[in-house]
């Protein structure tokens, strides 16, 4: 099968079409034909790891060193990028009860990645599920990362119908499905922080207003929120905290040694608080998103899609950190 491989860390040119060996399934996988797959922001940390500049890792250092060696200390382990996908069940395995061959599916492989190439497999009982009828496979193949992550992230500080909900980072796969979320789901009236490029792609998506981060600051325009979701993890609480209200929560989706040490102050003050999260997704959960999106309370978004073998091409483009929405490798 065709794969896109990388054998070094550094810059998109490292990625590679190969031919690879087809898997085979266990008796408790399917083998999933795969139709499309999303290009994230893991994949990007995972292929540069090795060089990455600190500040573009929103973790502990500890941590930068694990997944240095949950990747691959001096080369990668996992030579296959790419963890959401939609395709079309190939076979399944002897003991799998859920799908079978023709099924249509979308899900999501978490780190053991592998999502860039014709094909994959992927335990019955993993993230995995029917794909929704009325979406593309390119539609389907990006809600697995952002929607899931954004759904654990506000179940996280158990959101309120009418909360006052500011997203950092709006136009980006979890950002635009935290607005969508936050406002159809929650019912919560949510502003939107992203780039000019950005501002009528994440009115659209449901939020009530949108700031342009690069003419105006959200933390001098004397409004306050219930719940501020820091994207990209790069806010600070004290700059923020003008902007909470009373009982307020800043959620950066970042494990810094500082955030940190303001989680565990703030949690003994009964006042406003930070509270930082990392995502993880269940099945359960890529179920109940299938089901906001056949509700039409979700809507995925597609900014640009490459072919399979132009991954390293989509990489730039997503890095430039231009995108509205979802990028997408078709296969």
């Amino acid at each position: 099968m065709k794969a896109i491989i990388y054998t070094e860390y550094g810059e998109p040119d490292v990625l590679h079409l190969q031919e690879v060996e087809k898997p085979s399934p266990k008796s408790n996988e399917v083998l999933v034909r795969v139709h499309a797959v999303s290009v994230n922001y893991g994949d990007i940390i995972a292929r540069k790891i090795r060089n990455l500049p600190a500040g573009e890792f929103n973790m502990l250092s500890l941590f930068r060193v694990m997944a240095r060696f949950g990747f691959g200390y001096s080369k990668p382990k996992r030579q296959i990028l790419g963890n959401t996908f939609a395709g079309e069940v190939e076979t399944a395995g002897s003991t799998v009860k859920k799908f079978k061959a023709g099924d249509q599916v979308f899900g999501y492989t978490g780190e053991t990645m592998g999502a860039y190439a014709e094909y994959l497999c992927i335990p019955e009982d993993g993230i995995i599920d029917a794909k929704p009828s009325h979406l593309t496979y390119e539609e389907a193949s990006v809600v697995p990362y952002g929607a899931t992550m954004a759904l654990c992230l506000l179940r996280k500080v158990n959101i309120q119908k009418d909360w006052k909900v500011l997203v950092i980072g709006a136009s980006g796969a979890i950002g635009s499905a935290a607005v969508q979320l936050a406002a159809h789901h929650f019912g919560a009236e949510v502003t939107g922080v992203c780039s000019t490029q950005g501002i009528e792609y994440v009115k659209s998506l449901g939020a009530v207003r949108v700031i342009d981060y690069k003419k105006d600051d959200f933390a001098k325009s004397g409004e306050s929120y219930d719940l501020i979701i820091d994207i990209l993890g790069k806010g600070s609480f004290s700059g923020y905290r003008g902007s909470l209200r009373q009982k307020g929560i800043y959620m950066p989706v970042s494990f810094k040694t500082g955030k940190l040490l303001q989680m565990l102050c703030t949690s003994v003050s009964g006042g406003k608080r930070v509270i930082c999260a990392l995502a993880t997704p269940k099945q359960e959960d890529l179920e109940l998103i299938r089901e906001f999106l056949e509700g039409r309370k979700l809507r995925p978004v597609i900014d640009q899609s490459f072919p399979l073998e132009k991954a390293a091409e989509a990489h730039r483009y997503v890095e430039a950190g231009n995108k509205k929405g979802s990028v997408v490798l078709t296969v």
